[in-house]
């Protein structure tokens, strides 16, 4: 869990005025309050609020008291007041209670879109836990953002937005239940994505010695599998797309450079030039020398 992270995350509190608004998933979120309470004696009295307050505990123990029902709460241990409940924190007389807590406040654009299983149901329906040790990357998270607010470098709008989605994200998935955290994934996507970075390699590798098994890498799958997804989705197999773009590049440059033919052969991967005439005249009709003189055009 890395309670150590949040431990050293006192610079949490200077997020105040640098993260005020975001959006997460159509949900607009006002981000309210930072605080940051070292591990000590304290207790803060019966009180109420307007949005969300969450309070990470990373050291020591308490109860957290909500609605008149009392909850212990133990380093680890996160816990939810949400809008209008009545509530106190209070430390052990002896351990202390290190937190770290920050306050949200969440419209959602599209009601009918909350309706539906999300991250979000654990923080807007009641029926949904107030104590939750599914930390997950909170404390990731927490310490992530106080880095950001201890010394704010060129980017830091824009990294404690994303941050602060995340954060706000991670803040649901800790109290929803699993069925609000089921997802499908298209199993299609995920192999459009594959065929695509196999024909980014090529296309980058063009002039380079390249093997099945260095595209296979890439996409992080098997030689066979990598090399039967690509012939399904694209028609042809890896080794003759790769002939393809290279002798395409090759007729590119033979029209768009004076290089030679010789330097144009090994740019496209094919140190003998004797090969790669051949394959080029296999592929256009006539040799590299004849398809740059007569501009591209093959006459009959």
């Amino acid at each position: 869990m890395r309670l150590d992270l949040v431990a050293e995350a006192t610079a949490f509190v200077d997020l105040t005025g640098l993260l005020q608004a975001g959006e997460v998933d159509g949900v607009a979120v006002d981000f309210l309050s930072w605080g940051f309470y070292s591990s000590e004696v304290w207790r803060n009295h019966l009180h109420t609020h307007s949005f969300h307050e969450v309070c990470l505990a990373y050291a020591g123990s308490g109860t957290f008291t909500v609605d008149g029902t009392e909850h212990p709460v133990t380093a680890g241990s996160v816990f939810l007041a949400r809008p209008g409940e009545v509530h106190e924190i209070v430390s052990h007389p002896a351990d202390g209670l290190g937190i770290a807590f920050w306050g949200i406040a969440l419209q959602p654009a599209d009601p009918v879109a909350i309706s539906t299983p999300g991250w979000w149901n654990g923080l807007l329906r009641e029926d949904r836990p107030r104590i939750s040790t599914a930390l997950g990357s909170l404390p990731a998270l927490i310490a992530a953002l106080a880095a950001e607010a201890a010394s704010p470098r060129a980017g830091v709008a824009e990294q404690v937005r994303a941050l602060g989605g995340a954060l706000v994200v991670e803040t649901g998935r800790a109290f929803a239940a699993p069925q609000d955290l089921a997802v499908e994934i298209d199993p299609d996507a995920r192999s459009s994505s594959s065929v695509a970075a196999m024909e980014r390699y090529l296309a980058d590798n063009l002039s380079r010695p390249v093997t099945v098994q260095d595209v296979a890498a890439v996409v992080h799958l098997s030689t066979r599998h990598a090399a039967r997804l690509f012939a399904a989705s694209t028609g042809e197999s890896l080794m003759a797309a790769l002939r393809r773009r290279r002798l395409e590049q090759a007729a590119h440059l033979l029209l768009e450079s004076e290089e030679t033919v010789s330097r144009i052969a090994r740019a496209c991967g094919y140190p003998e030039v004797r090969a790669f005439i051949t394959a080029f005249r296999r592929r256009y009709g006539q040799p590299p020398g004849a398809f740059r003189t007569h501009g591209g055009t093959l006459h009959l």
